[in-house]
């Protein structure tokens, strides 16, 4: 599933024909979902007015064929609930619900947290944990008993753990879509479990991504996917150079897709780090035999 950005003009307004071409392009490549407004598509940095803008267009051109699952980042949750029904009326599938961050709780009060969340909204909910940011990990247990019992659907789990995602992937029912979050881990965790992924660099590359899960969930081929992703390593480690989604919207821009700039307090790469994102875009067009020719343009 693609983890999209989102587009903005030159005044910095949803750019929405570049979000419809976005799209497009990503359906045509064979991603099985999208994912709006989550932390690549500066979901802090968007009105609840725009999100839901966002949702509306992204479900649109899904057209029921894919899956849209909207991100839900606020740390409360009066504020997630009011949120998660504007996103979840404009079209949305599902929600992607971060862990309630900054007031620390307990396993108890998180689990809670999405009971209530899930009585309130009646809409299915995809847990997502991002330690690095929030500082909330869940436990195996935890989560496997939300699964148990409905709550969630799936959880995007975006954490280098991989032995605590090896627990969680033993401990939830066989329908659960765990979903990995890290694309240095994408095709480890398809071989330790995950259904799939939800993913950045895949607004960029989508065919490289996809046969990547192809190499593991259907040609049970993981040698062979690890070494499609270890050519990836210098694009990855670019796009995470500075903080998501800066450094992708320039890597977009260099493979002919003209996103806008980040809304601040985020700001384009310039000077060294932009010729090493030049630098890597360059070298994967080369990696996998792409030409100029072949470069997504906006539609």
């Amino acid at each position: 599933m693609t983890a999209l950005v989102t587009p903005f003009d030159k005044h910095s307004d949803v750019d929405e024909g570049a979000l419809r071409a976005l799209c497009r392009r990503q359906k045509q490549a064979g991603v099985g979902g999208f994912v709006p407004v989550g932390g690549t598509g500066e979901y802090p940095a968007l009105s609840n007015a725009e999100r839901a803008r966002v949702v509306e267009i992204v479900s649109h051109e899904a057209s029921g064929s894919i899956p849209v699952l909207a991100g839900v980042l606020p740390a409360g949750f009066e504020d997630a609930v009011e949120i998660g029904r504007l996103l979840r009326d404009a079209g949305a599938d599902a929600l992607m619900l971060l862990t309630p961050h900054y007031a620390p709780a307990t396993q108890a009060g998180i689990a809670e947290y999405y009971r209530r969340y899930r009585d309130e909204l009646q809409c299915p909910i995809v847990l997502y944990e991002i330690p690095g940011k929030t500082n909330v990990a869940m436990r195996a247990e935890t989560i496997a008993s939300l699964a148990e019992d409905g709550t969630i659907i799936g959880m995007k789990y975006s954490s280098y753990d991989m032995a605590e995602f090896i627990r969680v992937a033993s401990a939830v029912p066989d329908e659960f879509a765990l979903l990995s979050g890290e694309e240095p881990l994408f095709a480890s965790h398809l071989a330790a479990g995950a259904k799939g992924g939800i993913l950045t660099t895949v607004n960029a590359f989508p065919e490289i991504w996809v046969s990547i899960y192809n190499k593991v969930v259907v040609e049970h081929d993981l040698q062979g996917a690890l070494k499609i992703q270890a050519q990836l390593d210098p694009l990855i480690q670019a796009a995470f150079s500075e903080t998501n989604p800066g450094p992708l919207k320039s890597i977009l821009e260099e493979v002919g897709f003209s996103c806008g700039k980040p809304r601040l307090p985020l700001y384009p790469p310039a000077g060294e780090n932009l010729r090493t994102i030049a630098s890597a875009v360059r070298g994967t067009f080369e990696k996998f035999g792409c030409s100029s020719a072949q470069r997504v343009e906006n539609a």
